[in-house]
């Protein structure tokens, strides 16, 4: 269990390193760089030629003393250093925008809070979102549709605040707290045998046509049923096509042309068909706040604290049988 700071604070940067100054602009270049990763594109935003700005990121680089940017003519990437230091940046930018609308006298923007969810995960977070969002009627949230590895990239180089997933092994840079074990189980039309029993049994699923997340978007979903079909000894006839959306796949549910492996907390994504749990010996899928290890934002904060609380008043957490892993 992570233990998660109670504040951010911003760490204060000289304009000099090493004897060079380090201009606001060469910032705000590298940030829209670090946004785009292709000159031509992060040029046309900052209305200059991709020459001058690609002159102002190596000044910064001079100044900073490290490489910040790895650049192929085919390809543009943000060194470790450079996403490191991307963090730190953009939190300089902002806040001297901020500042410069204060003495303005200008209303400041609305707060805003990124959160990266899957599709299949959007109704195990949904009662979190909501309840901060009561709490902040003030507070935007963007919902990013991303599985875990892109939501990963997003929170190391800051263009996400939370991402909503399940994170195996180890990440220095990302911070992970289970605040959801939602038990696993199938969905299938009204009419499968299924549907008449309390749960189904793991090794049934050996003679249907399992559909599965996409690979690209939920490969640590997917490794979890696979595992759980594993350990009752069989691996699973696979729906040969694929789907990215939790809609598409309740249409070819629907068809009967396969049965769809989901959490309980999608149980309700159709009234046409019926989720029904596996056998309860199957762990529950473990849903986890993905954050910053490192200067979180206030509302990142916010909206891991308000899970722990709801986990702890609605037991999300509080069944022995469940392992997450």
């Amino acid at each position: 269990m992570s233990t998660l700071p109670r504040h951010s604070a911003l760490r204060a940067v000289s304009d000099t390193v090493g004897g060079n100054r380090i201009e606001l602009r060469q910032l705000r270049y590298f940030v829209t760089l670090a946004e785009e990763l292709h000159f031509g594109r992060a040029a046309a935003r900052e209305h200059i030629v991709p020459s001058a700005l690609s002159a102002q990121v190596q000044r910064l680089e001079r100044a900073v003393g490290v490489l910040l940017v790895d650049r192929t003519t085919r390809h543009v990437a943000l060194t470790p250093a450079g996403a490191r230091f991307l963090i730190e940046a953009r939190q300089i930018v902002e806040h001297v925008d901020r500042a410069a609308v204060l003495a303005q006298g200008m209303a400041l923007a609305a707060p805003t809070l990124r959160v990266g969810v899957l599709d299949e995960g959007y109704d195990a977070v949904r009662p979190v979102l909501r309840a901060v969002q009561a709490r902040h009627p003030e507070l935007e949230i963007h919902q990013v549709l991303a599985g875990v590895p892109e939501q990963c990239r997003l929170l190391a180089d800051g263009r996400l605040d939370v991402g909503i997933g399940r994170l195996p092994g180890a990440a220095p840079e990302i911070a992970a707290e289970i605040f959801r074990l939602d038990p696993l189980g199938v969905l299938v039309p009204a009419g499968h045998p299924y549907a008449a029993l309390t749960h189904v049994p793991v090794s049934d699923l050996r003679g249907e046509t399992l559909l599965l997340a996409d690979e690209d978007q939920a490969p640590e979903f997917n490794g979890f049923v696979a595992e759980v079909c594993r350990s009752a000894g069989f691996f699973p006839t696979l729906f040969t096509g694929s789907v990215q959306t939790l809609r598409a796949a309740v249409d070819l549910v629907l068809q009967g042309r396969c049965v769809l492996c989901t959490p309980e907390s999608t149980a309700g994504v159709s009234a046409e068909l019926v989720w029904r749990p596996l056998d309860p010996s199957v762990p529950s899928y473990p849903w986890s706040m993905l954050w910053r290890a490192h200067h979180p934002s206030r509302w990142a904060i916010e909206l891991v604290e308000t899970a722990r609380g709801l986990a702890a008043e609605l037991g999300w957490c509080d069944t022995a049988r469940d392992r997450a892993s």
